[in-house]
């Protein structure tokens, strides 16, 4: 008399391998969570001026053209 033991067949094993290490990925994604930037106070006007075109943007931009 045969047992009907089951037989883990390839594609079953690399669905398995792949669940697992897709939840392992995302368990330690989940526990490294980045911690929320400072607010920026009304009277940091360092943080507030906006866009600043610095040299080495100029340099990258001229680097990009075709």
């Amino acid at each position: 008399m045969s047992q009907g033991k089951t037989r883990l067949s390839r594609r079953n094993f690399l669905f398995v391998v792949g669940a697992s290490g897709a939840a392992s990925a995302a368990a330690i994604v989940a526990t490294t969570v980045p911690q929320a930037p400072p607010v920026a106070s009304g009277n940091d006007k360092r943080k507030t001026r906006g866009y600043q075109a610095s040299e080495h943007i100029r340099k990258y931009y001229k680097t990009t053209k075709v």
